[in-house]
């Protein structure tokens, strides 16, 4: 069994293979952080990565959402080759990166045209996709959905299963919605059920995607929990997602949906990507660390090198 990600350091994920980050990650025991980020909005700091800011704030994973393969753009970063750009990213952060794809289906309406989350062909969650992202480096694909989009449950579960027929053991695959993502049929409760939570894991997921209780209408933390258990009796693990700008609320706000999130037994806490645009705010970064693993873990994730 890998070390848990709680203990490791740079040097440590450098190595980590797709079973290394799985056995590193439940062996956290509820205490990891996934912070989102968008590469293509303008940085908080400017000339440092939202990815470098919310890694210093204390997220084990950075999971970059609105990554084109094809065209990858983090703002930010050094100049570098295209293909080099996720090696760069974990050079800088020491952390390992996932990235979004999103199972678009052709004769699903989208309200985004003309928008910053309008759809190009380098974000769709294709096999083409997946096989261009491990070539970079990346460690996990999330299949989900941006508002507007209309990404379909179904549609995620097609996609894992085609993903997953070439790449289940190479990457961390992870599926599931944060939101409704523009379709009213997949609102509430239905957004994810323990169909879909078996569905997923039948087509391959390692990692099943739920909003945090407190994040969508009628997701509460026992809805959640159930669903958690059923997840792990299906031998996946979960990640809990704060992803309708609630990583932008007051902090209190954040402790109090930690602190659910922490009930529920997830495995990953995640944090959204427009507390700012393009990354949640710092501070809720942390507070939400020191209520699920304390300021011992949390400082230590913060303090250490990239060098160790």
């Amino acid at each position: 069994m890998a070390k848990r990600m709680l203990d490791c350091v740079a040097s440590d994920f450098a190595h980590f293979t797709k079973e290394d980050f799985r056995s590193s990650i439940a062996g956290s025991e509820d205490r990891v952080i996934t912070c989102e980020c968008i590469g293509t909005t303008m940085p908080l700091l400017g000339d440092l990565t939202n990815a470098e800011l919310a890694s210093s704030m204390g997220a084990d994973i950075i999971l970059l959402n609105m990554f084109d393969v094809n065209k990858p753009v983090i703002n930010g970063l050094p100049e570098a080759r295209p293909k080099d750009t996720i090696h760069k990213l974990k050079q800088l952060t020491g952390r390992m990166i996932g990235i979004n794809l999103e199972p678009v289906e052709d004769d699903m309406p989208s309200t985004n045209d003309n928008t910053m989350w309008a759809m190009s062909e380098g974000r769709k969650a294709t096999l083409a996709n997946a096989i261009a992202a491990y070539d970079m480096g990346v460690n996990m694909l999330l299949l989900t959905g941006n508002p507007g989009n209309g990404i379909s449950n179904k549609a995620i579960s097609n996609s894992l299963r085609t993903i997953g027929s070439q790449m289940k053991d190479k990457l961390i695959l992870a599926a599931g919605k944060m939101h409704g993502g523009g379709l009213l049929s997949e609102g509430g409760e239905k957004i994810i059920t323990k169909d879909d939570v078996k569905e997923f894991v039948q087509a391959g997921a390692d990692i099943i995607l739920l909003p945090a209780p407190g994040t969508v209408p009628g997701i509460t933390m026992e809805y959640i929990r159930e669903l958690v258990i059923y997840a792990h009796s299906l031998g996946a693990l979960t990640i809990t997602s704060i992803g309708t700008s609630q990583e932008g609320a007051d902090t209190a706000t954040i402790r109090q949906i930690a602190l659910m999130c922490k009930m529920t037994g997830t495995d990953i806490h995640h944090l959204g990507d427009t507390g700012y645009p393009g990354v949640a705010i710092p501070e809720n970064i942390m507070a939400y660390s020191i209520v699920i693993r304390g300021v011992r873990h949390t400082y230590h994730r913060m303090a250490s090198s990239i060098n160790r």
